[in-house]
């Protein structure tokens, strides 16, 4: 019998759109990891970490800390869903409506590393330039600063 790791995937984004932990929590491993660009707007807003180590951090950062900032109309549109072994590579646009009222609307493409049925490890790429007007405007903020600007 083979794994659809396709399928893992997208029942894994299904988990992650619920915000409930309990559904999130068995799609990773243990010693999961989670990587995006240092300094993006969402860990900069949140005052959290780019890099999130341990199936405790990733499911808390999308069953609480998510909902912070982007707070209303979260749509994720699926452009592609690529498999090569036990890599699963997400083309995606997000958009929501964030805390500070700003619209986001931002692309991403996801690699989903599978050991076991489980996702082992998210490299999470995007354009951070984007990700920061949505998030701050033109101007800098500080960590956790979620103001209207």
């Amino acid at each position: 019998m083979s794994t659809d790791n396709r399928a893992i995937v997208r029942a894994a984004w299904r988990a992650f759109a619920s915000h409930d932990a309990e559904q999130i929590a068995p799609v990773f491993t243990a010693d999961a990891e989670w990587l995006a660009p240092a300094g993006n707007a969402t860990a900069i807003a949140l005052d959290g970490p780019s890099h999130m180590i341990g199936r405790e951090a990733i499911t808390h950062f999308l069953a609480q800390e998510f909902s912070r900032l982007f707070v209303d109309d979260v749509a994720v549109e699926f452009h592609g869903f690529y498999v090569d072994g036990d890599r699963v590579i997400v083309e995606e646009t997000m958009s929501a409506t964030l805390a500070n009222g700003n619209t986001y609307r931002n692309d991403y493409c996801l690699i989903f590393e599978l050991r076991d049925g489980l996702i082992h490890r998210v490299r999470e790429y995007m354009d951070t330039a984007r990700g920061h007007r949505a998030v701050f405007g033109e101007q800098a903020t500080e960590p956790g600063d979620l103001s209207v600007r």
